[in-house]
């Protein structure tokens, strides 16, 4: 089965990651993946099984009727089976290009929770109007499900496929060797997070939160990793006027964070918007548990006070408790990766989300199911 996904682009990110997960799982299963970047090609499209594969279609700027012909004329070279894009803005190009779904039979994925630009009235409309397009659409955790279904969207159309982790890579490793590799103290309490500097991950709470609490917990380091997005800068000057700057490590974008995962004590997911965080399922496959915030679908991989914690997170002051109470037990951190090591082998593993979407392509092309 040949499988056309869209994307924006393969720029470092969690649903990007997961679209690559997705490739390299699928396709010893008899899968043909390609992919179409609309804007750029992007780092991760060098860890796909076959990165020639990938086309860009020179999208700028702004809406680009250029890139919707290019589109389908890839579907024309190509004749995918399924035509899989990623996001409303995928969605809107990949609707064009097959004509309403008419084409090809057309799958859209949903990775995080909506915006607030994206719930008002005209993008509500918009969303529910290319649907009716899609043969099938999926989110990547039941919240997110919950949410559309709240805003009036039809269950019958939309399924749950789970992130998945590829729990033989992501395992424990040797913690002092992976913070030697990462030049980390190796007797210090690793604080880490990982991802890009989007407004909605919210850096500049944990910075202000570790803050609070380094003075109390001498061998606390807060381990940034990650690069790009709008507020990178404001978060580097910010890391660099605090008088705890030389416990704060900025390990940059990582290509393979395995070594990161491994070097931290705990991971902490501040986002004010997440889908499934492929970063936690990663951390805690290396047994490393969670602090993540409410309401962002960490509900579904994390069961809090038993293998990692949820809490309100929004403030600096609500983060730094959090932490305090974490560091001051450490043993419960040891206890809690134990079981998200667990919990990831039983319930996250590459292969059950493989099977998920496979099913869902099988679902799509379905002669009634419209």
């Amino acid at each position: 089965m040949k499988i056309l996904h869209v994307v924006n682009s393969l720029e470092p990110g969690g649903m990007e990651n997961g679209v690559v997960n997705m490739a390299r799982a699928l396709e010893p299963r008899g899968f043909a993946i390609h992919v179409a970047c609309l804007a750029r090609r992007g780092a991760f499209a060098d860890r796909l099984p076959h990165p020639g594969r990938v086309t860009v279609l020179g999208k700028a700027g702004g809406f680009s009727p250029r890139a919707a012909l290019r589109l389908a004329a890839e579907i024309t070279r190509l004749r995918p089976d399924v035509l899989h894009s990623h996001n409303l803005g995928a969605l809107i190009y990949a609707s064009l290009a097959t004509a309403g779904g008419l084409r090809t039979a057309l799958v859209q994925g949903e990775h995080s929770q909506l915006t607030a630009d994206e719930l008002t009235p005209h993008r509500l409309r918009q969303r529910r109007w290319l649907y009716r397009a899609c043969r099938a659409v999926h989110t990547v955790s039941h919240p997110m499900r919950d949410e559309l279904l709240a805003l009036g969207f039809s269950s019958e159309k939309i399924s749950v496929t789970p992130n998945g982790v590829d729990t033989a890579r992501f395992a424990p490793g040797d913690r002092r060797a992976a913070r030697r590799a990462l030049a980390l103290p190796e007797d210090a309490v690793c604080i880490g997070i990982v991802g890009r500097f989007g407004p909605f991950k919210r850096h500049a709470v944990l910075l202000d939160a570790f803050d609070e609490i380094a003075a109390r917990f001498p061998a606390a380091h807060l381990v940034i990793a990650g690069s790009g997005g709008s507020e990178e800068p404001s978060v580097r000057a910010r890391a660099q006027a605090t008088p705890h700057a030389a416990r704060i490590h900025w390990l940059g974008f990582q290509s393979d964070p395995l070594a990161c995962y491994r070097a931290f004590d705990l991971l902490t997911i501040p986002s004010a918007n997440e889908g499934l965080s492929n970063v936690a399922l990663e951390a805690m496959s290396c047994a490393v548990p969670a602090l993540a915030n409410l309401g962002c679908g960490h509900e579904h991989i994390i069961t809090s006070g038993l293998d990692g914690v949820i809490a309100d997170l929004a403030t600096p002051a609500t983060l730094a408790a959090q932490l305090t109470a974490l560091l001051a037990q450490p043993e419960r951190l040891v206890d809690f990766g134990q079981k998200a090591r667990t919990k990831m082998t039983g319930h996250f593993s590459i292969d059950s989300m493989a099977a998920a979407y496979a099913r869902l392509y099988q679902t799509a092309l379905t002669p009634h199911h419209r």
